[in-house]
């Protein structure tokens, strides 16, 4: 069993290894900025720290909707990167047994950018667990 933050984007339910999260934070708005790829919504000051925001509506390939009370960054570390991840909603914390997990069909992979490592059944529904190094770009870092 590890812990894993749970979020949500469009009607689907997703989670990341709570390892990986600093902390959630509203989200107002962001400055957006010149060149970044389209689904960068821009920088964020949060804590103190300058971080930029993958929209993952727009990296999922998603219709854009209106921002609400419950929209939230989910400020993750991967190596000595910090980066925010704007989700619809993020309120949960879940535990998820590895035996749970089960990769996605080929085909899901391929379509998703692979920004899916897993497929876990969490009470009775199920959960997309991501691969954060992916969705912020990183999978070229080391090499």
């Amino acid at each position: 069993m590890s812990l894993h933050v749970g979020f949500r984007v469009g009607t689907t339910d997703y989670a990341l290894p709570a390892a990986d999260v600093l902390h959630l934070d509203t989200f107002d708005a962001a400055t957006p900025v010149p060149g970044a790829p389209a689904y960068v919504a821009g920088l964020v000051q949060t804590r103190g720290k300058l971080v930029p925001v993958v929209d993952l509506r727009a990296r999922f390939g998603l219709a854009p909707a209106e921002r609400t009370l419950d929209s939230r960054i989910v400020v993750v570390r991967v190596g000595a990167r910090i980066a925010g991840l704007l989700v619809d909603s993020a309120r949960e914390v879940m535990q998820i047994d590895e035996a749970a997990c089960e990769q996605p069909p080929d085909v899901f992979r391929a379509r998703t950018n692979e920004f899916v490592k897993a497929v876990a059944t969490v009470t009775k529904r199920l959960v997309l667990v991501v691969d954060v190094p992916r969705i912020i770009g990183e999978e070229h870092s080391d090499g």
